[in-house]
């Protein structure tokens, strides 16, 4: 149970990373994953990296440069523009639906215009999801340029689409539906210098 802790990338640039482990029954039509992040990167950053043996960013969440955030499914990927951060805590929510190929993302509690992405889709179920590096291969081939260094936190994945006052749940860490990945009850390895501590702020 990670309540009210964080992880602790230390080093920049990193070949650190943590393996999280899900027990993924089938592939997914539907799914969203919710993260909280803590960095002053300007570089480009991968914040969630799940790989299939088929298509290496299968779901990504990454930052290529302050005020933009790219998710991609499959492959391929939308482009979400935020104002500039404050040098606070970040909370994004990236949902996708195959059925409509609608992709939602939510920043600090708001939703952002919906955008189209792989409509009829399926993402895998065999999946290496880590958190601080991109995979560009199964599990590995990672670039250190694109490592995260910094904290993250509340790490979510579900596989459904949540509703408005879900996502708004998830933001202020109230009590949030059953989930695949879920930061209460989160397995997970950590490779390399990655250290867990309590949150320092809200």
């Amino acid at each position: 149970d990670l309540y009210r802790k964080v992880f602790i990338f230390r080093k920049d640039p990193s070949d650190a990373y943590v393996v999280l482990r899900a027990k993924i029954e089938q592939p997914l039509q539907n799914f969203t994953v919710c993260l909280r992040s803590y960095t002053d990167l300007t570089r480009p950053h991968s914040l969630f990296s799940y790989a299939t043996k088929a298509q290496d960013n299968e779901i990504l969440l990454f930052k290529p440069k302050a005020g933009e955030y790219r998710f991609y499914v499959g492959g391929k990927f939308v482009t979400f523009r935020i104002p500039e951060g404050h040098g606070d805590w970040e909370h994004i929510c990236a949902s996708w639906e195959s059925a409509t190929g609608i992709a939602e993302f939510w920043f600090n509690g708001k939703p952002w215009p919906r955008k189209g992405l792989q409509r009829g889709y399926t993402v895998g179920a065999e999946a290496a999801i880590l958190l601080g590096q991109e995979q560009d291969a199964f599990g590995g081939g990672f670039d250190a340029y694109n490592s995260f260094s910094g904290e993250l936190a509340d790490v979510y994945l579900w596989d459904a689409g949540l509703s408005p006052d879900k996502m708004r749940a998830a933001y202020q860490s109230l009590r949030l539906p059953p989930a695949i990945l879920a930061w209460k009850s989160l397995s997970y390895e950590v490779k390399g210098d990655v250290v867990v501590k309590p949150r320092l702020r809200e």
